[in-house]
């Protein structure tokens, strides 16, 4: 489902695949695997737009989020299992409504405004496995068109998870667990070539958030259960 949204809307795989892989592994190997996961769906995006991507500007983004990715790291990795899920559920469900109801701030523009969305989207990707939303923050407040933002965010996808597997190593899982996960990315992505000739850009956004918002909400709950 995350590749076919990643296909269909150009964002979207690690805010609706993240909060199930947690729901299903764990946060250790939830987030980690949605990390690997992500950085592949990046790299095939990116293989078709490569051309389009303005390197320069990203440079901000990428370089804070170098700085912050450690820290989410260790965080995550000292805070116990139950309230971590309570933070991502937060993290994903206000993340969701953020970019839902497409804020705008001035803070979020220019130089100033990368480095802050970076820093922000470095620690939320490597603690939770969502470092998406604070970028398209930045895009929507900087007035990115579409066709600017989604090969940028493919070469940033790629960058950021590369940094949190660097962080945190790659997730100790079984072989046929790989095999689902490639065969999912595989499967999911074919279905959103598909769909992207069917589907509005707006609705299949609409629905990529809806999804994420009920996804972060269903690990709050879980969280919220443990404690």
């Amino acid at each position: 489902m995350g590749s076919s949204v990643q296909r269909l809307a150009g964002v979207g795989f690690a805010l609706v695949a993240g909060p199930a892989l947690v729901l299903l592994l764990g946060p250790g190997d939830g987030v980690t695997l949605s990390n690997c996961a992500a950085c592949a769906i990046s790299a095939i995006g990116l293989a078709g737009s490569r051309r389009q991507v303005r390197l320069a500007r990203m440079l901000p983004l990428i370089g804070a989020a170098a700085c912050t990715v450690p820290v989410g790291a260790w965080t995550a990795a000292r805070v116990p299992a139950p309230a971590l899920l309570v933070g991502i559920g937060l993290l994903v469900s206000a993340a969701a409504l953020l970019v839902l109801r497409g804020v705008r701030a001035s803070g979020l523009r220019g130089v100033r405004g990368a480095l802050a969305a970076g820093a922000v989207s470095g620690f939320m990707n490597s603690a939770a496995g969502v470092g998406g939303p604070a970028v398209s923050l930045y895009a929507v407040n900087a007035g990115w068109s579409a066709r600017e933002f989604v090969p940028n965010a493919q070469v940033y996808g790629v960058a950021v998870n590369l940094f949190s597997l660097a962080a945190k190593g790659a997730p100790h899982l079984a072989v046929p667990v790989w095999s689902a996960t490639a065969a999912g990315i595989v499967l999911g992505a074919g279905v959103g070539r598909l769909l992207a000739e069917r589907v509005a850009e707006r609705r299949a956004r609409t629905v990529v958030l809806a999804l994420a918002l009920a996804g972060g909400l269903a690990t709050l709950g879980k969280g919220l259960r443990g404690l």
